[in-house]
């Protein structure tokens, strides 16, 4: 008896492995690999090797749609479907609780409190504590309006219909003026229209109301006005009716349209919108024709005025959300009130993670829209840092990022934190910090897209640094400090910044160089550049805020490469243009230009399978037979990068203006891309580099990046480092906030912020050439640089 008993203890303990093999997703050519669970495994490789696609697409993927499918079919009906990754065999997966940089929520309503459960614990607070008492923890929620309402219902009652009479409220927290966003707008109608011009003249200046459109006819065509009086001669009540008529249904160029002011429109086509998630030309719009003001009812604290008098110890909960987030944890501790004893246990526990995590710096009412993608990602780990489960598996997408070096090794603490609870802790990472403290490394490669897919190493860390792979290789690399620093040929003054929490900075930023702006996380970095840096003429930003695209998208319509493509097709082949689009005329009419045709299986995940008529190309046939140096549209569209630089470089189908922007993605790494690609499948880091070899052809004199190195493997840093001096070279300013050392070695000029995070940064500590900063060593910057070249 006593022997089963054993054989079945010892048969339970044999799944100490995650087992994958066979893995094809995406570029990954049937990759094999064992990873040991309860340790700490890092997957490195190259931008493009396929580390996503092995650790996200396939063993949390996977995870993931086991998960859902433990619950009913009706219950399925309601969460998102999830196709089987391509893989063969997936054995001894654990539930994955994926951390990924996905930037927050970006609605002007959302706050790092609503985001966490700090808000909803500090609401249920002050609705038991709160003096004077004013209702339920929904008094305190700026996201909830009071209403209030009467009237008669019909209830049926032993077979009779008998009519009663109900009222009802909420009394709700929200600022009734600006609805909860702490903001009012005002609309400069200048940028709307010119006013000395009628309608027929083109009048209307509002991007997408030129002549001749829809948004257009329906005002020229409405009737209640002339479109060939100018604006300016409106009469009071035309002009009430151009700018403010309410929404109403009538007859506009034979058609029933729904005709409403100009004002409220454009409101609710524009201004509702997040500005983080429009356009670029309509955000320049925006940014012209809107001015944000803090709103004067609530002063920007987003409450009514009912929900800002009650207090608890002195302080209301606006007070409790504007404080840094370790003050309020403080201020939470010292609270005794054993009548909600578990309640402030808990908030302060969530309150210390955030200062633990190396957030503390932040306050509850900052809106998580402007959070960068390293603090998005490590507000979503304060949940789980306090979790009592065990055997889970952790995946974490490059959790260094926006990291200073100083703020690094807490976050190595937090992984073997994790780690040492029993838990399965995954990492996709370049930082060889990071590599460092890995019970097990995965290297991916040897190269990126094609030429990757592939695993080259698996071991120790000691291991991976003898493999001579290009990871081992470029581990223990270290840029040297240059010889010369370039002179600057003139000064971006900024004087006295105070956004966030800058204080009065007074500072002059030297143009024609490459200056590098650092300091912790939360020292005032993006404040200073980005709130501080006029946008305007000349400068020219790349931000990490993702690419919006759908599986059509691909970086050749991206970049506008695919213009001059199809021209040079249509002009060899005397057709027109439209037919070399997948998008437009030349599209398979099976599968409407996706090349594939999806069915649909209700709560089922949905199949997707290769179009039969265009055998996935996109393109009906007959578009296929135009050639262009002896190419078809798809094989140009399926060739990588550095392929149809060559291609569209001579010969037959040079087309220089396709050359350029094929040089400039080849510049910044991106040779392996095939043009075709679409963008949903692109790494955070391939997608910024895309975005700044579409800005390199802007005419800007002042370039802001922000965090370039963010998902460049080691090998590649080099790489960036030399397109940056080719910029300076050309006679551009390049301003880069920075936390890797390689950039801070090479550049020209630095200015630190500090000396620490929040209310403990927002000054200058430093400014000046690198090698006066590792020779003073008197800021964190300056000694982790020392560290780093070995002074």
């Amino acid at each position: 008896m006593s022997g089963t008993a054993t054989a079945g203890a010892s048969a339970a303990d044999t799944h100490e492995l995650i087992r994958v093999h066979g893995a094809r997703e995406n570029n990954l050519r049937d990759v094999s690999v064992e990873i040991p669970k309860r340790r700490l495994t890092v997957f490195t490789g190259v931008s493009g090797s396929g580390k996503s696609s092995l650790v996200f697409d396939t063993i949390a993927a996977e995870s993931q749609r086991l998960i859902n499918e433990t619950y009913s079919a009706f219950v399925q009906g309601f969460m998102p479907t999830l196709a089987r990754p391509d893989v063969d065999v997936l054995d001894g997966l654990t539930t994955a609780i994926i951390v990924d940089q996905q930037r927050m929520g970006a609605d002007p309503r959302s706050t790092v409190g609503t985001a966490t459960d700090a808000n909803a614990l500090l609401r249920i607070l002050f609705s038991r504590l709160g003096e004077p008492h004013i209702g339920s923890p929904k008094a305190y929620s700026f996201n909830v309006a009071s209403i209030s309402g009467a009237g008669a219902v019909t209830v049926e009652r032993g077979g009779r219909k008998v009519k009663e009479r109900r009222s009802f409220s909420v009394t709700g927290g929200m600022c009734p003026r600006c609805e909860g966003r702490g903001a009012v707008t005002d609309i400069d109608l200048a940028q709307l229209f010119d006013d000395s011009k009628s309608l027929n003249e083109g009048a209307l200046t509002v991007p997408g109301y030129k002549a001749g459109g829809w948004n257009h006819r329906l005002y020229a065509e409405s009737g209640l006005y002339d479109p060939d009086t100018p604006i300016r001669a409106f009469t009071d009540r035309q002009r009430h009716a151009f700018l403010h008529h309410e929404p109403a249904r009538m007859k506009i160029a034979g058609i029933n349209m729904t005709y409403e002011g100009l004002l409220p429109r454009i409101q609710k086509s524009m201004l509702a919108k997040d500005r983080a998630a429009m356009q670029p030309h309509i955000r320049e719009f925006v940014d012209r024709a809107v001015t944000f003001t803090t709103c004067p009812d609530c002063a920007g604290t987003r409450l009514s005025e009912a929900a800002r008098s009650s207090k608890v110890a002195g302080i209301s909960i606006a007070d409790a959300c504007a404080l840094q987030i370790s003050d309020l944890a403080g201020w939470v501790r010292g609270l005794d009130e054993p009548s909600v004893a578990p309640l402030l246990t808990s908030l302060g526990e969530t309150l210390d993670s955030f200062v633990v995590i190396g957030l503390g710096y932040l306050s509850l009412d900052r809106p998580a829209g402007t959070l960068s993608g390293g603090e998005a990602q490590r507000t979503k780990m304060i949940r789980h840092l306090g979790s009592s489960l065990t055997d889970v598996t952790y995946v974490f997408d490059e959790p260094t990022t926006g990291l200073h070096p100083h703020d690094i090794r807490r976050m190595n603490d937090l992984l073997l934190r994790l780690r040492d609870k029993g838990n399965t802790v995954l990492v996709v990472e370049h930082k060889p910090e990071v590599v460092a403290i890995a019970d097990h490394v995965v290297d991916l490669g040897p190269g990126a897209g094609t030429e990757g897919g592939r695993v080259v190493f698996e071991g120790t860390v000691g291991g991976l640094r003898a493999s001579g792979t290009l990871t081992g290789r470029h581990l223990d690399d270290r840029a040297a400090l240059k010889k010369s620093v370039r002179e600057p040929t003139g000064a971006l003054e900024i004087r006295g910044a105070a956004l966030h929490n800058l204080r009065d900075v007074d500072v002059d930023i030297p143009l024609g160089v490459l200056t590098v702006v650092t300091g912790v996380a939360g020292s005032g970095k993006s404040s200073l550049v980005h709130g501080s840096i006029p946008a305007g003429e000349g400068v020219v930003t790349v931000d990490q805020t993702p690419i919006r695209g759908s599986r059509r998208s691909n970086p050749a319509t991206y970049t506008g490469l695919l213009e001059p493509i199809r021209k040079a097709f249509a002009k060899a082949n005397g057709v027109k243009p439209a037919l070399f689009s997948a998008n437009s005329e030349g599209a398979c009419p099976t599968c409407n230009g996706a090349g594939v045709v999806y069915t649909d299986l209700a709560m089922m995940a949905g199949v997707a399978t290769t179009c039969e008529d265009c055998e996935g190309k996109r393109f009906d046939a007959s578009v296929l037979e135009y050639r262009l140096g002896g190419r078809d549209i798809s094989e140009v569209l399926a060739m990588p990068v550095a392929q149809a630089e060559e291609f569209f470089g001579t010969g037959e189908a040079r087309t220089p203006a396709a050359h350029r922007v094929l040089r400039n993605l080849a510049d910044v790494g991106l040779g392996y891309l095939t043009l075709g690609q679409p963008l949903t499948t692109l790494s955070g880091g391939e997608r910024q580099r895309l975005k700044l070899a579409t800005h390199m052809a802007d005419k800007g004199g002042i370039y802001v990046l922000d965090e370039p190195t963010t998902g460049l493997h080691l090998a590649d840093v080099g790489q960036l480092l030399a397109l940056l001096d080719r910029l300076v070279d050309a006679g551009k300013s390049v301003i880069v906030v920075e936390h890797h050392q390689a950039v801070m070695a090479h550049a020209d000029w630095i200015i630190d912020l500090g000396p620490g995070a929040g209310h403990d940064g927002g000054r200058i500590v430093f400014e000046g050439t690198p090698s006066d900063l590792i020779a003073a060593r008197a800021t964190l910057t300056g000694e982790h640089l020392a560290e780093y070249v070995g002074a």
